[in-house]
């Protein structure tokens, strides 16, 4: 009798709160390199941070049943390509995601590296990609609409968030199915938009293309170059006195989609630097609230 209750009451915990599940983001990774798995995980200034990632992988948080809504969200935390801030710039986001009724994909990308990766520029790009496609693939098991499919980054991150948004048409991956890899929304979180000299980030520049990087390297990675009709509509936050990745990268963003007359919503704080995820302690703003009636609104809540 008591194991029938301990179990009713999992199933209560698990109704409560969601649950979580990882998996792996291939069978065969592509664009890869027999090397061995040096991924490392460490705590410092109380942020989760992952290195050396090359085997990429999701993890699933599910929001209670009673709750779900039918979105998604794919999260790509920052660190300039070199880690990943999985906790305040993922997982700890993917949770109140679910208090919203959303479904969050925390996604561990590949970070560039030539002794695993034959082509280093286009690994975090084909992660992004292959996530898209299995949401869409297991949107009916998943019990997810397939056309409330959004991504979401930080920093780097969001220069990822960014490239999955506009450079959909091309399939980085195999494909057959012809699913669509366009995110139907993006969030981008104080991002590295562009590569050129004037607002890029040096150091995820460097990381994901090289340190004498091509012309034609710096124009393809520069998102606000790459804004056509069919990008998604994108909700941005950046603060005015990030020394580390210049306003400017938001801004020229929003400033394409509004050429293009796309849909696009950019929120400013005065202070707050870089990093801050979703608690800019310099402000009462809380910008998780701006982005919730911007889904609202977008009817994706």
């Amino acid at each position: 009798m008591r194991t029938i209750l301990l179990f009713m009451n999992f199933l209560l915990m698990s109704a409560i709160a969601g649950a979580q599940e990882s998996l792996p983001l291939y069978t065969s990774i592509p664009n890869s390199k027999p090397a061995p798995d040096l991924e490392t995980s460490a705590v410092n200034g109380g942020i989760l941070f992952i290195t050396k990632v090359s085997i990429p992988g999701i993890t699933i948080y599910r929001p209670p049943v009673r709750k779900a809504n039918g979105t998604s969200v794919i999260i790509c935390p920052g660190g300039g390509y070199g880690g990943l801030a999985a906790g305040h710039e993922g997982a700890d986001v993917a949770k109140v995601f679910n208090e919203w009724g959303i479904t969050a994909i925390v996604l561990k990308y590949r970070l560039p590296d030539t002794s695993n990766m034959q082509d280093p520029r286009f690994g975090p790009l084909q992660d992004a990609q292959r996530a898209i496609q299995l949401v869409r693939q297991h949107a009916a098991e998943w019990k997810l609409d397939p056309h409330k499919v959004g991504i979401m980054g930080f920093s780097a991150g969001g220069h990822l968030a960014a490239t999955a948004s506009t450079h959909f048409l091309k399939d980085y991956i195999d494909n057959p199915d012809s699913v669509s890899l366009r995110p139907d929304f993006s969030i981008l979180i104080y991002p590295v938009v562009s590569f050129t000299d004037s607002l890029t980030h040096r150091g995820s520049r460097q990381n994901l293309i090289g340190a004498e990087p091509s012309a034609d390297d710096i124009q393809f990675f520069s998102n606000e170059l790459q804004v056509d009709p069919s990008t998604p509509p994108a909700f941005l936050v950046h603060a005015r006195d990030d020394d580390a990745v210049p306003v400017g990268n938001s801004e020229s963003y929003l400033h394409a989609l509004v050429k293009y007359r796309i849909q696009g919503e950019l929120y400013t704080f005065e202070k707050g630097g870089h990093g801050f995820g979703m608690n800019n302690p310099t402000s009462p703003v809380k910008w998780m609230d701006l982005l919730r009636k911007w889904l609202r609104k977008r009817h994706f809540l």
